[in-house]
């Protein structure tokens, strides 16, 4: 998996004799070089490697026994809608002719599929039909 914001390869604007270093975008997937934290803990209980990351401000990080839990619900769904929100911003969306692309593979393949279920529907009734006739 490359990187196209790799500096070996000069970044964005490098022109080192093709035309496709113009055209190059991020592409918004993490980078593969990222190292994980890992706690010793962590790494001698054999669980999963977590990512470390600082607090944001205004965020506490919970300690052994403390639970941050609102018992109002319209709180909770505020909550929920502000990070459904956040995470959404993050999406990198297609732009119309991907999205029509897309479209067109997902529609030929379900008439594929359609079709195909169809023939072996026709081949197992004819074939029940000769059997027991």
């Amino acid at each position: 998996m490359t990187d196209e914001r790799d500096t070996r390869r000069g970044g964005y604007g490098a022109d080192d004799g093709d035309d496709t270093a113009a055209v190059q975008r991020p592409s918004g997937k993490r980078s593969a070089r990222r190292s994980r934290s890992v706690s010793s803990s962590a790494s001698d209980t054999g669980s999963l490697a977590t990512l470390d990351r600082p607090a944001r401000k205004g965020e506490s990080k919970p300690g052994r026994g403390e639970r941050e839990r609102s018992r109002n619900p319209f709180v909770r769904l505020f909550k929920f809608l502000r990070e459904v929100i956040a995470e959404l911003r993050k999406v990198i969306w297609p732009n119309r002719k991907q999205m029509v692309t897309y479209t067109t593979v997902v529609l030929v393949f379900v008439i594929f599929m359609v079709a195909f279920i169809s023939g072996l529907d026709l081949a197992f009734i004819k074939g029940v039909d000769w059997l027991f006739g």
